[in-house]
C-alpha cells in the first residue's frame, strides 16, 4: 500500500486500497508468514493465541455464523470482555460480512436495551459475567434471534463462541466486500448525552493503522503493546486490534478493570514496548505508592488520549520513566487519532500536530478560518470519518459538513503548527468579555502538589455572570484549602482565570474513557 503525506493545510491522502476488500481479510492474511507467533497474551493468565489460531479460529467463526444463517450486512452486537475470543469475534463477524457493533461492557441494562433496538441487531455475543445486564432484555428485542455466550461459563440454551470455533468449517471463506461497504459500528461514549451509532467503513481500519500506527508511533513487528483501557473504545480498537495486527505485534490482553498495581504487573511481567493510556490513569499511576522503577520496564513510548494530557502529568512520567508520553486526540467519529505530539517533538501542554494524512483547520463563531494564536473549533479532513449516525440525521449533518468533520472542541494553534486545547465548544467560560478556557485552570490546578483531578465549569454568580468553579480531588493524604487553590492560580494565570468556587469532591464524574462529563457536575451545580 502507498502512503503519502500532507501538512495540516493541504488536502489529505488517502492508503492506496483496493475496491474489492475486506479489512480483516487483510489483517490476517499480512500475517499468515507469523503462524507460530503470538498474537494476543491473556494478561490474566498468560494464555496464548498465536497469529495462525486466530486466523483458523476467526474463519471458523465465520463459517458458524454463516451456518447460523447470519446473511451480510446483519448486525450482530459484540459485548465481550478483553478476552482472547474478542479477537476471534470481531474479525470472524467482518469475514462473513456481518456488521460487529462493538458495545462498552461498562453499560447498564437500559443502554443495553436502547443499543439492541437502535440497531436492530440480530444477534448478540455477550462474555457470561455479562449476561445478567441482558436476561430480561433480550427476550423483548424483535429483531434479535440468536445469542453466543463468550467465555467459560454456559447458559442453558444458547451457542458458545468455543463451541462455534470448534463446529465451525475451516474453509477460508470471505465475503465479497468492498473497502466503502460499512464494516462496524461503535456507539460514542456518551461524555455530552445520549450515545449515537457511528457507521465505519472497511478502509478505516487499515487507514488508521497505516497513518498513525505507522506513521506516527513507528510500530513494529518486534513491539509488544498493552493497552490499560477496553477494545470496545475506538482508542482501543486501532491500539490493541488493528494497529499490531497491521505489522505482526504481540498484544496483551487484560479483562478486567485495571488498577495501577495491575498496569505495572503487566509492564513488569510481558515487558510491553508501547503502552497506551489515559490521563486519569497517568496520574494514578504516578501517585502508587508502589510504582517499580524505570530499570523494570521496556517502555520505549506512551500515548495518552481521550480527553487532554495535563503538561504536568506529562513531565512527570517523563522524568521517572524516561519514555515521553505522545498526547493526542481522536474521535469515535474519526476512529482513532488525528493530532498528536510525535517522538522526539513532544511539546507537554500541546495536543501536538496534524497527523500525516488528516487536514485540521480552526473556525470562529463567524464561520471563518482562524490565525495563528486564535481560538475557534477544530475540524478535521481525513480518510476515516464515519459514514453517518445511524437514525440521527440532525447531527449526522450537524457534525459531517462535507469534507470536514466538526470535533466540538476549542483550540488553538501557534506559529509552528502546534494545537493546544481550549476545552470542548460547550464548556468554554466567557469571563468579563474574554473567553476562558477551563483546561488551562484544570492545569495550573494540577500543579498543585496536593491536587490529583481538576474540573472546572462555568456557575453564575449572584449578579448571574459566569464565572469559573473548580471541583477538586486530594492526592490520599493530602490537605489545601480553597483560598491556596485559588492563589496557585492567580499566581500563574491572569487573575480573572482564577475559580471563584472550590468544591472538594472524592471523585469526578466520567465516561468508561476517562473524559470527565462536565454536564453532570454543570446539573448539580444547577441543583446545588
Amino acid at each position: 500500500m502507498n502512503l503519502s503525506r500532507a501538512d495540516h493545510r493541504a488536502t489529505p491522502p488517502v492508503v492506496d486500497i483496493p475496491r474489492d476488500y475486506n479489512a480483516a481479510h487483510d489483517l490476517l492474511e499480512r500475517n499468515a508468514t507469523r503462524a507460530p507467533k503470538l498474537a494476543y497474551v491473556d494478561g490474566s493468565d498468560g494464555a496464548g493465541l498465536t497469529y495462525g489460531q486466530l486466523a483458523e479460529q476467526s474463519h471458523r467463526f465465520a463459517n458458524a455464523l454463516r451456518a447460523e444463517g447470519f446473511a451480510p450486512e446483519s448486525r450482530v452486537l459484540l459485548a465481550v470482555l478483553d478476552t482472547l475470543e474478542w479477537p476471534v469475534a470481531f474479525l470472524g463477524c467482518i469475514l462473513a460480512g456481518v456488521v460487529p457493533i462493538a458495545a462498552n461492557t461498562l453499560l447498564t441494562s437500559t443502554d443495553f436495551d436502547f443499543i439492541l433496538r437502535d440497531s436492530r441487531a440480530q444477534g448478540l455475543i455477550v462474555s457470561g459475567p455479562l449476561w445478567p445486564a441482558f436476561a430480561d432484555v433480550v427476550g423483548q428485542v424483535a429483531s434479535l434471534r440468536t445469542v453466543i455466550v463468550a467465555g467459560t461459563q454456559t447458559i442453558e440454551g444458547k451457542l458458545t463462541v468455543a463451541g462455534m470455533v470448534r463446529a465451525g468449517d475451516a474453509g477460508h471463506r470471505v465475503a465479497a466486500t468492498c473497502s466503502d461497504d460499512v464494516c462496524f459500528w461503535l456507539y460514542s461514549s456518551g461524555s455530552t448525552g445520549a450515545p449515537k451509532g457511528t457507521l465505519h467503513l472497511h478502509s478505516h481500519l487499515i487507514q488508521t493503522a497505516e497513518l498513525y500506527g505507522r506513521g506516527v508511533l513507528s510500530i513494529l513487528e518486534s513491539d509488544v503493546v498493552y493497552y490499560a483501557a477496553k477494545l470496545f473504545f475506538a482508542y482501543g480498537l486501532g491500539n490493541a486490534l488493528t494497529f499490531p495486527l497491521c505489522v505482526g505485534a504481540t498484544t496483551v490482553l487484560l479483562s478486567s478493570r485495571p488498577t495501577p498495581p495491575d498496569i505495572f504487573g503487566i509492564l513488569k511481567k510481558y515487558q510491553p514496548t508501547i503502552f497506551y493510556g489515559v490521563p486519569t490513569l497517568y496520574a494514578m499511576m504516578l501517585n502508587d505508592a508502589g510504582r517499580p522503577e524505570k530499570s523494570e520496564l521496556a517502555l520505549r513510548v506512551c500515548t495518552s488520549a481521550g480527553e487532554a494530557l495535563p503538561a504536568e502529568i506529562g513531565r512527570k512520567w517523563n522524568s521517572e520513566y524516561g519514555c515521553e508520553i505522545l498526547d493526542g486526540i481522536g474521535s469515535t467519529e474519526m476512529l482513532h487519532i488525528y493530532l498528536s505530539n510525535r517522538p522526539g517533538e513532544v511539546r507537554y501542554g500541546t495536543t501536538g500536530k496534524a497527523v500525516p494524512g488528516y487536514a485540521l483547520r480552526i473556525v470562529g463563531d463567524d464561520g471563518r478560518e482562524c490565525g495563528d494564536g486564535e481560538i475557534g473549533e477544530l475540524q478535521i479532513s481525513g480518510p476515516s470519518a464515519a459514514l453517518m449516525y445511524w437514525n440521527t440525521r440532525a447531527k449526522t449533518k450537524a457534525t459531517f459538513a462535507g469534507e470536514w468533520t466538526r470535533s466540538g472542541d476549542k483550540y488553538t494553534r501557534d506559529a509552528d503548527g502546534y494545537y493546544t486545547y481550549g476545552g470542548r465548544s460547550d464548556d468554554m467560560l466567557k469571563v468579563g468579555g474574554i473567553y476562558v478556557s477551563p483546561f488551562e485552570v484544570e492545569g495550573s490546578l494540577m500543579t498543585h502538589p496536593a491536587v490529583l483531578e481538576a474540573a472546572v465549569i462555568g456557575v453564575a454568580d449572584t449578579d448571574e455572570l459566569v464565572k469559573p468553579k473548580a471541583f477538586v480531588v486530594l492526592k490520599p493524604g493530602q490537605v489545601a484549602s480553597a483560598g491556596d487553590l485559588q492563589m496557585h492560580v492567580k499566581n500563574q494565570l491572569a487573575p480573572y482565570k482564577y475559580p471563584r468556587w472550590v468544591e472538594f469532591v472524592p471523585e469526578l464524574p466520567k465516561t468508561a474513557t476517562g473524559k470527565i462529563q462536565r454536564f453532570k457536575l454543570r446539573a448539580a451545580a444547577k441543583s446545588g
